[in-house]
């Protein structure tokens, strides 16, 4: 005759206390997630915002205030990098990916920087080997984004125009090195595959 298992018995408080660690575990994570975003709070000029997502991979996090009265967001991207490497970020109008997206790249070393001063291109990524030249994104940048270099992390503040006035955009961050003064091709593998969100800024 089978034995049923009584809330002391062993079993019960093994399968109790793993639950228990699972959950906590969580706990950890979603707070472990929400220091981030504390630790990443302060800014340069004064600049704050309203909200902030710790993203999946490569330790970014995305701050932001959206103006729903003209479907603008202020964003601050930031991300840990070495001084001699560049992150990005940046809105996929044309789908989900990273071919297509119109981004935001910040640097010491390319385009120009040099000697400590970071400096932003904008960019459409048309394909998985683009080109990399300056230009006119797939929405609207009311004022030219900014970027610096600070405590081992890029930062790059920027006001997009939300394409299509919406709230919910295909988001893209990466990170990579700079070789010979240029931007060089990041990791295709691991985390670098995964730096895609569908952020909703509402």
């Amino acid at each position: 005759m089978a034995r049923r298992l009584g809330h002391g018995h062993p079993a019960c408080l093994l399968a109790a206390a793993v639950l228990l660690l699972s959950a906590a575990a969580a706990a950890s994570t979603s707070a472990a997630q929400q220091l981030d975003c504390a630790a990443n709070a302060t800014f340069q000029a004064g600049r704050s915002y309203r909200r902030c997502s710790a993203l999946p991979v490569l330790g970014a996090t995305l701050h932001w205030t959206y103006h729903p009265g003209n479907g603008t967001a202020d964003v601050a991207f930031r991300a840990p990098q070495g001084s001699g490497g560049w992150v990005a970020w940046g809105i996929n109008t044309q789908g989900a990916g990273i071919a297509g997206s119109s981004v935001f790249v910040a640097s010491q070393q390319a385009a120009g920087g040099g000697g400590g001063a970071v400096s932003v291109l904008t960019t459409v990524l048309e394909s998985y080997s683009p080109s990399l030249r300056n230009g006119t994104l797939g929405f609207g940048v009311p004022s030219p984004p900014a970027a610096e270099y600070s405590a081992g992390a890029y930062t790059i503040y920027a006001t997009v125009a939300l394409p299509g006035n919406s709230t919910t955009q295909n988001t893209v961050w990466q990170a990579g090195p700079v070789r010979g003064g240029a931007i060089a091709m990041h990791p295709t593998s691991g985390p670098n595959l995964m730096s895609t969100k569908r952020q909703d800024f509402l």
